[in-house]
């Protein structure tokens, strides 16, 4: 009887937490925050919430063009921003926290091999079948916990990109950082985004220049769920 009560107080335990887990997916985390309330002058292109992206339609969990992270990413961008805007140039944000259920979306275009109407334009040298194993889909995204960036620099004069070799989410060798068969200017200009957030406390990932994760990320194991509204 011991026994079967403590299975029974032990499930009970388990579903209030999955309620409580369920319930929690609506509502934003008091520690999020829309990057452009505390970053002056930051460039949005949030690509998830259009059809400009590689699956080629608004993606799931993305119903606002709000660029939501940790509050202590978004603090650790300041003086990144500050020190490009005192060059003229100026930080453009394509994806910071990104739900679950995103990903999720992810997963379920990456195993329908028949849509292919994006290729031409972010994989058209990988071969769909291949997306999971190369590493470009995966069940689950740092972005999930909320302080990891995906980033680039542009002319504030004329708003536009600095050319880093490939265009962001282009899934090819040639997006990795250390990639050779990019030009010498290509590379500084990877190079010149790398060490200012490097130096702004965010680790890079080694696959995707534009890519960078907040080194003391306040939800290292967290991956959440709350709808971008």
């Amino acid at each position: 009887m011991f026994a079967r009560n403590q299975i029974g107080l032990k499930s009970g335990v388990l579903i209030a937490l999955l309620l409580l887990a369920n319930s929690a997916t609506a509502q934003i985390p008091a520690e999020f925050i829309d990057v452009r309330q505390v970053v002056r002058g930051v460039t949005i292109d949030l690509r998830y919430f259009s059809r400009n992206n590689f699956v080629g339609e608004f993606i799931d969990g993305y119903e606002e063009s709000n660029m939501l992270m940790t509050r202590e990413t978004a603090a650790a961008l300041i003086p990144v921003e500050n020190q490009l805007r005192a060059m003229g140039l100026g930080l453009k944000i394509f994806d910071a926290y990104r739900p679950q259920q995103a990903v999720d979306h992810f997963v379920r275009w990456a195993e329908d091999l028949d849509d292919t109407r994006m290729k031409y334009r972010y994989y058209p040298n990988v071969d769909k079948a291949n997306l999971f194993s190369d590493g470009y889909i995966a069940a689950r995204s740092g972005h999930s916990r909320g302080s990891t960036v995906d980033l680039t620099i542009i002319d504030r004069a004329t708003g536009d990109e600095l050319d880093m070799g490939t265009p962001w989410d282009f899934f090819d060798l040639r997006s990795w950082p250390s990639s050779t068969e990019v030009s010498a200017t290509q590379r500084a200009n990877r190079m010149l985004l790398r060490t200012l957030i490097i130096e702004a406390g965010f680790r890079p990932l080694e696959t995707e220049w534009w890519h960078f994760t907040l080194e003391n990320e306040p939800f290292p194991d967290t991956y959440f769920n709350f709808v971008i509204q």
